[in-house]
């Protein structure tokens, strides 16, 4: 058990914490460590998890995570709260996506080594407290900062995890999410690597209930995305037992996506789009423009399907292969299942 664990078993009281996990040092003797926030209720429950940040870029989940924890009570929760604002400090102090000092993706590095190259380590770190302590834990995430778009969520499957899909759809409802996107683990026609190391999905296969919610753009503040986000860790708590209270709400329908791919640029120049982030696009039907220095003028290639736009790039200078849009191909408009599906077979992690 690590040191979030036995703080939280040690059923002292309702209590608020807050520390740092250590993962080594820098050349100068500066720390590397995984700062926390642990919130122990007055009466024992299941844990909350939310982990931001695990892209140095992604900052409207830390602001919502440590905003949601400075406004509860302890002595009013049953069950448990712990934020990691940032689970990739020395990418966030660099102001870009992966670490500098191995240039990996964090979230494909999961569960981590303890001897491994540093971003490894941050992995194993915070693995090692998660797992046994978290019945349920939100991966935090944006999208680039070149890109919009709406909140929407990122869920996997595992063949071998005792958290079904209905769990994991019960649990993002009350955030609202503009789509629902299950994300193929092999990584077909989406994004390359090693998608098996996510932490969500390392989650899942230790029997943790876990997703991906991708809350705007990076590197910007976006007060409301920020606002849904603490309204939907409010509900989510709720629907664990944690946080009494009127019901925040839950969304009762969800568009859940099936098959999602990037549309790319065939020659370079300014992108204008035609659309906004969050559009529903027919086929036959071009995304935008792109304005050649020369003064001409081409429209992108006309969709062959019709697609749901989940981002949207926002800056304008591309070149050939640049990623336009991120597309939703395939999907389904089902009910969101009952509230109760969250906690069930979930076995309270601090008693």
């Amino acid at each position: 058990m690590g040191i979030v664990g036995d703080w939280l078993r040690s059923r002292d009281g309702a209590a608020r914490t807050s520390g740092r996990l250590r993962v080594g040092s820098m050349a100068s003797g500066a720390e590397v460590s995984l700062p926390y926030v642990a919130l122990r209720g007055a009466r024992p429950g299941r844990t909350l998890w939310l982990h931001g940040q695990v892209h140095g870029d992604e900052i409207n989940g830390m602001v919502a995570a440590l905003r949601f924890a400075h406004g509860l009570d302890p002595a009013r929760m049953a069950g448990n709260l712990v934020v990691t604002p940032t689970g990739n400090p020395q990418a966030l102090d660099a102001r870009r996506k992966r670490n500098p000092y191995d240039d990996l993706d964090l979230d494909q590095c999961y569960p981590g080594s303890a001897s491994g190259l540093i971003s490894e380590r941050v992995a194993h770190a915070l693995f090692a407290e998660v797992q046994g302590v978290a019945d349920v834990l939100v991966n935090l995430h944006t999208m680039n900062p070149l890109f919009d778009a709406p909140p929407y969520t990122v869920y996997k499957v595992h063949p071998e995890s005792p958290i079904t899909e209905e769990q994991v759809l019960a649990a993002i409802a009350p955030f609202f999410p503009a789509l629902a996107c299950r994300m193929d683990v092999g990584g077909k026609g989406e994004l390359p690597g090693h998608i098996a190391g996510a932490l969500d999905y390392q989650c899942l296969a230790a029997g943790i209930c876990a997703f991906m919610l991708e809350l705007g753009a990076g590197s910007r503040l976006q007060p409301a995305n920020v606002a849904l986000a603490e309204q939907g860790f409010l509900g989510l708590a709720q629907r664990m037992g944690i946080v009494d209270g009127a019901p925040a709400g839950a969304a009762a329908r969800l568009r859940t996506v099936s098959r999602r791919g990037w549309v790319t640029a065939d020659e370079g120049g300014l992108f204008v789009p035609r659309f906004k982030a969050g559009d529903q696009v027919p086929a036959g039907e071009s995304i935008g423009d792109l304005l050649g220095l020369d003064g001409s003028v081409a429209p992108v290639a006309p969709l062959a399907r019709d697609g749901v736009l989940i981002g949207l790039r926002s800056d304008p200078v591309v070149h050939t292969g640049e990623r336009l849009a991120f597309v939703a191909w395939e999907w389904e408009e089902r009910p969101a299942p009952a509230a109760g599906l969250v906690t069930a077979g979930l076995v309270a992690a601090a008693r």
